[in-house]
């Protein structure tokens, strides 16, 4: 199953949409976090066209998401420079998953502070093993190539971190890529946990650092750390940056911790 035939039901006009491929993007009984979260913004990007380039994304994961759904989408401010658009997928008559996407046009910079490189850098994707999916959900499997992004040995504390890139020759745009792929690692706090047991997103708020990029081969690094895990719950950052060293995203995370 292609990306472009999971997103072809999505017209930009409001109403129901059958996902009728959505089987090989399955994680348990609701839709990828990644996945669903590329459904709202594609629903946003066009019912609106000419939108600027995204700048933020803040997206609430409230229910599972499933084939048989209804998208809405609404500009809820356009200014000179910044458009601010909701766009909500209802799943059985109730919100499964809510988006707020700010829409940016660039301007000169008046502040420069890049981002740091990543600490521990592990090399480029190419000089790392390639990652088994023994443990990782069939959606993985399916869509992304994994390699290590870590030292073996090496104490990783409550951090996940690996190179990950589509198998899919694909015709996403770049922040598409970005958001398809950005909550592809699973929860730091997995390292951290003392029983196995399941673990749940319940939202991902993030900045896109290049809306432009291009990453050498389709590859990013993908890294999911928990800052604070307690009470049932992780505070995770999200990073990615490209196959040079240069960040891409930025976000934060609310991850359930069961078991």
């Amino acid at each position: 199953m292609t990306i472009a035939s999971l997103l072809e039901p999505i017209t930009g006009q409001p109403g129901p949409a059958r996902l009728t491929h959505a089987a090989d993007w399955m994680q348990g009984r609701t839709l990828y976090g990644g996945a669903s979260a590329l459904i709202a913004y594609t629903m946003a990007t066009r019912a609106f066209s000419g939108l600027p380039p995204l700048r933020a994304g803040q997206i609430a994961f409230v229910a599972p998401v499933g084939e048989e759904i209804v998208l809405t989408a609404e500009i809820v401010r356009q200014g000179r420079n910044v458009t601010q658009v909701r766009s909500e997928i209802l799943s059985e008559g109730r919100v499964a998953l809510s988006a707020f996407w700010l829409f940016g046009e660039g301007r000169e910079a008046n502040a420069l502070a890049p981002a740091a490189p990543p600490e521990d850098w592990p090399g480029p994707p190419e000089d790392n093993a390639e990652v088994t999916h023994g443990f990782a959900p069939a959606f993985v499997a399916k869509n992304f190539a994994l390699r290590h992004g870590q030292t073996k040995g090496a104490d990783r504390g409550a951090t996940v971190r690996r190179w990950a890139r589509l198998t899919e020759d694909h015709s996403l745009d770049p922040v598409s890529k970005l958001v398809l792929m950005g909550d592809v690692m699973p929860p730091g706090a997995m390292r951290a946990m003392q029983r196995v047991g399941p673990i749940s997103s319940v939202n991902w708020s993030f900045n896109v650092l290049d809306p432009e990029s291009q990453s050498r081969d389709g590859w990013y690094l993908a890294e999911n750390a928990s800052q604070h895990a307690d009470a049932g719950y992780s505070s995770e950052r999200l990073r990615m940056w490209d196959a040079d060293g240069k960040q891409v995203l930025d976000g934060i995370q609310c991850v359930a911790v069961f078991g």
